[in-house]
């Protein structure tokens, strides 16, 4: 029963994931990714910031334990040779209190170089971690500087990608049935097309007819034209007419001979 329910808190956490994956702006989340990786550079600025910091504090600590030790080393060669004088001197009171101020700079260096040491060897690993921090901070700016670079690409391909989603939204919608009234774009044009294609065969049958006629009036004309050569022919050769154009021939001129009298009655009026 526990792992039932387990496996559905699993599958509703990953579902509502998905959705909200889904649903969100890609360009929120780019600037979030930004964001978060300036934040972490911030953060390992700081850390650098300080292990370099330790390791400069570990530098003035040597310098001032080199220099007390330097002081102590000077003092105790001082105690020493007024020691020396006093004795010189048969002041035996004088003498043991050099002696002893002499001893007790001797301890102090004792102690100084022992802190010296140690302060080398802190500086030595100090100096590393701050050495390998400077050089995290530098890979990571450029990490950084790397992402903000490709920002400004991303940028601009989901501006591309959205546009080309609009586009293919605008022509999907083109595409598709509005409503039961309202045609597609496809049914349109192809109305259009069918009523464009059918004006142009009327069009084309009209000419037809009146072309037919003008090929009746020139092939009417041309035969006319052909028999009158044919005539002159035969005129030249000495042939006579076959009878089909002698009978088609004699209306022809029956009708000049009726014409003369009129016009000589005319003229004796």
């Amino acid at each position: 029963m526990f792992k039932a329910l387990r496996r559905w808190w699993k599958y509703m956490v990953a579902k509502v994931s998905g959705k909200l994956e889904e649903s969100a702006d890609p360009k929120v989340q780019l600037e979030q990714a930004i964001q978060e990786a300036q934040e972490q550079h911030r953060k390992l600025t700081e850390q650098a910031a300080n292990v370099i910091a330790n390791q400069k504090q570990t530098q003035m600590r040597l310098d001032r334990a080199v220099e007390d030790f330097e002081k102590a080393n000077a003092s105790a060669r001082q105690a020493l040779l007024l020691a020396d004088e006093a004795n010189k001197e048969g002041k035996a009171d004088k003498a043991t209190d050099y002696n002893q101020a002499a001893e007790q700079f001797a301890n102090r260096l004792i102690a100084l170089e022992k802190e010296v040491d140690e302060l080398k060897k802190q500086l030595l690993d100090t100096t590393q971690a701050a050495d390998k921090a400077k050089q995290m901070v530098s890979q990571n700016s450029s990490q950084l500087q790397k992402k903000l670079t490709e920002r400004e690409k991303l940028l601009s391909q989901l501006d591309q990608a959205k546009m080309q989603e609009q586009m293919t939204k605008a022509m999907n919608q083109l595409n598709a049935t509005l409503g039961e009234d309202v045609p597609t774009f496809e049914q349109v044009r192809e109305k259009i097309e069918r009523r464009l294609a059918k004006a142009q065969g009327m069009a084309d049958l009209s000419g037809a007819s009146v072309d037919t006629k003008m090929l009746e009036v020139e092939q009417a004309q041309m035969s006319a034209e052909a028999q009158a050569r044919l005539s002159e022919l035969r005129s030249e050769l000495g042939l006579a007419a076959p009878e089909k154009e002698k009978a088609e021939a004699k209306p022809a001129e029956a009708k000049p001979a009726e014409a003369k009298p009129a016009e000589k009655g005319s003229g004796g009026s």
